[in-house]
C-alpha cells in the first residue's frame, strides 16, 4: 500500500511540469538539482555569471561556476541564462540583458542557491527579489542556506557571527518581500538530501 501510495505521489509530481529557475546553479547542489527536476519532466533554466564558460568542455577558471559540455548533452532541456548576479558592475556573461523577462516572469520558482559570504550574496538576492517583484510578484521564492554550526566549513575563513549575519539579511529579505517564500538551511555535504528537501518544497507548494 505504502509503494502505491508513493507511485501515485511521483506520478501526481511529475503530471504536471513546472517551470524552474535556479540562480547560482552551477555549483555541486545546482548541479544535482537541475538533474533531478529535468528527469522528474521539468523545465529548468540556471541564471550564471558566464553562460559560456558554464558550458565549456573543460573547466577554465574557479572563479566561475560549471557544468560542462557532457553534463549539458546528457541534459539538453537544462538551459543556461547570463544575468548580472546583482552586481551591474561587475558583469561578465555576454547576453545578460533581458534576463528578467526570459526567465523570471515565466517561473513558477526561483531557488536561489548562490553561495559565498561576500557583499555578492547579498546583492544577488536583492536583485532577485527586486526583479522577481517587478516581473512576477506571486512566484515562489526559496532561499538555500547553510545550518548556522556548520558556517566554518565554508570559505572565506571569516568570523561565523559574519556568515550568519549576511545569511539572516539575505532571509529577512525574502521574508519581508516576498508573498510566497521558503527559507531552507540545508545540511552540508548531503546534496541528495538537499535536493529532496527542495523538491518537497517546490512540490508542496505548487501542487
Amino acid at each position: 500500500m505504502k509503494l502505491i501510495h508513493l507511485m501515485l505521489m511521483l506520478c501526481s509530481h511529475t503530471a504536471i511540469a513546472f517551470n524552474i529557475v535556479l540562480a547560482g546553479g552551477t555549483g555541486e547542489m545546482g548541479r544535482a538539482l537541475s538533474s533531478s527536476l529535468v528527469n522528474d519532466g521539468h523545465d529548468v533554466t540556471i541564471l550564471c555569471r558566464n553562460a559560456f564558460l558554464a558550458a565549456a568542455p573543460a573547466r577554465v577558471t574557479e572563479e566561475f561556476g560549471w557544468l560542462g559540455k557532457s553534463f549539458l548533452s546528457k541534459h539538453p532541456t537544462i538551459r543556461l541564462r547570463d544575468w548580472d548576479g546583482g552586481d551591474l558592475l561587475d558583469i561578465v556573461g555576454q547576453d545578460w540583458i533581458g534576463w528578467q523577462e526570459d526567465t523570471l516572469a515565466k517561473a513558477d520558482a526561483v531557488v536561489n542557491l548562490v553561495g559565498g559570504f561576500t557583499q555578492q550574496r547579498e546583492m544577488a538576492t536583492e536583485r532577485i527579489i527586486r526583479e522577481s517583484y517587478r516581473v512576477n510578484p506571486n512566484v515562489l521564492q526559496i532561499s538555500v542556506g547553510p545550518r548556522d554550526d556548520e558556517l566554518d566549513m565554508f570559505q572565506p575563513v571569516i568570523a561565523r557571527p559574519l556568515k550568519m549575519d549576511r545569511l539572516q539579511k539575505c532571509e529577512e529579505m525574502v521574508k519581508m518581500n516576498c508573498a510566497n517564500f521558503e527559507c531552507l538551511r540545508l545540511e552540508a555535504n548531503r546534496v541528495e538530501q538537499g535536493c529532496h528537501e527542495i523538491k518537497k518544497v517546490i512540490y508542496d507548494r505548487l501542487k
